[in-house]
């Protein structure tokens, strides 16, 4: 039994503009201001910095707000240019290989300043427009069986922006990866919410987004340390719901709050409700990392659809300077992710990772599963280790993946992952 597969430089020439464009859109190039951001999601250009504190600039944040980090990074500017053309100095792959992206502990996309514009009229600000593609080839090793196959792990194309009030966003993205028990349409739109920031130090999003169930089933699929989630993840994670969510986020607690219909892939218009709750207490959160960040969480999702479910976890995580070990348990009494059942499952993960270089990340992880603790001699376990190369942060990632899965009821299997990441 085999793991499941995952899913021209030249001189600067003028380009003539026309005065509707010169006067509705315009397209940025800088970032939203606000002297607390990075710029670009570039590291400090300082060398002393960039040798010893870049790591601290990057922490892989472990909070129930990085879904939304993208929002973060929207590019915001009053410029405007009167002259009626725009210079454009080099190629498009001349003004992408000299771009900046260091950062990997959030989404940075390629095209950001090609798809970001400006309205002057009507309601939105702001837009920019992205695509989002990793492709996985995998090799699998099964006693004397082996076999190749190429899969999607995610192929997106979304848009976010903001109103003009500066304190509501949207989002809209979709999915044109084929999944099981849905149709096409079904899983088409996946993200489609307003969220508000009016009130510090949170955010409220109405509309369909990504379940908090649990810390990496909750987390944005572009920012994964592994081409695959955890079994936990991925069986009881990795959904989104439609209803009202609350995100906070403070020094020492970030939370999310949800109530949410217990539909999945809009196949039912209101099957039952579910609530979903995520705290994380950060203990170390006071301290500027300077002895390294620790999280400490845990969670509840319970609803109803045909029968009730209950999923509770529990995620600790420490970090230092480029080290990075984590543990996330769950136990199920029923659950709702990609599909239903009323098997009573639990598991847990553990990942240790390094930073070689600010590209070169090694890791390594454990991932135990009993798929049913009223079963015997079920359990999975999947043993991996990793290398991820950040050619342009999380723009462009090279991924090599190997996993051995050891069955306490069919055959032992290995499987090799070399995968490719592109955000536009």
């Amino acid at each position: 039994m085999f793991c499941p597969p995952v899913f021209a430089f030249g001189k600067a020439k003028y380009k003539e503009v026309s005065p509707v464009e010169t006067q509705e859109v315009i397209h940025l190039d800088v970032t939203k201001n606000d002297s607390n951001l990075l710029k670009e999601n570039q590291i400090p250009e300082n060398s002393k910095q960039k040798n010893d504190d870049w790591v601290q600039k990057d922490i892989i944040r472990d909070n129930v707000d990085t879904e939304f980090s993208i929002f973060d990074n929207l590019i915001d500017t009053n410029k405007e240019s009167d002259h009626p053309f725009k210079i454009e100095e080099e190629s498009l792959f001349g003004r992408i290989y000299k771009k900046k992206l260091e950062r990997t502990t959030i989404p940075s996309f390629l095209l950001k300043d090609e798809l970001t514009f400006k309205y002057k009229k009507g309601p939105i600000d702001k837009v920019q427009f992205y695509g989002a593609y990793q492709g996985n080839m995998g090799f699998d090793f099964s006693g004397a069986d082996y076999d190749t196959d190429y899969g999607f792990g995610f192929m997106e194309a979304g848009v976010v922006g903001d109103f003009k009030d500066k304190n509501t966003d949207f989002k809209l993205q979709f999915n044109f990866k084929n999944g099981e028990n849905r149709t096409y349409l079904q899983g088409l739109v996946t993200d489609a919410y307003i969220m508000n920031t009016r009130i510090p130090h949170h955010k409220i999003i109405v509309g369909n987004s990504r379940n908090q169930v649990g810390v990496e089933g909750g987390m944005s699929s572009y920012v994964l340390p592994f081409a695959m989630r955890s079994q936990i993840s991925r069986t009881f994670g990795n959904t989104r719901a439609l209803g009202v969510r609350v995100v906070g986020d403070y020094d020492l607690i970030d939370y999310s709050v949800a109530l949410n219909s217990s539909d999945r892939f809009f196949k039912e218009f209101f099957p039952g409700a579910e609530f979903t709750g995520w705290v994380n207490l950060k203990p170390l959160g006071k301290t500027d990392g300077k002895y390294g960040t620790l999280v400490l969480g845990g969670g509840l999702n319970a609803g109803h659809n045909d029968t009730d479910y209950t999923v509770g976890g529990a995620y600790a995580s420490y970090r230092y300077k480029k080290f990075m070990a984590n543990f996330e348990y769950a136990i199920a009494d029923g659950y709702n992710g990609t599909y239903r059942s009323t098997d009573k499952a639990t598991g847990f993960y553990t990942t240790i990772a390094y930073r070689i270089t600010q590209k070169l990340h090694i890791l390594a992880r454990y991932d135990q599963f009993d798929p049913n603790r009223d079963i015997a001699n079920d359990k999975s376990r999947e043993y991996s280790v990793g290398l991820n190369y950040f050619i342009k942060g999380q723009a462009l990632r090279l991924i090599l993946n190997y996993v051995f899965c050891d069955n306490e009821n069919t055959e032992d299997s290995h499987r090799i992952i070399l995968g490719t990441q592109i955000l536009l």
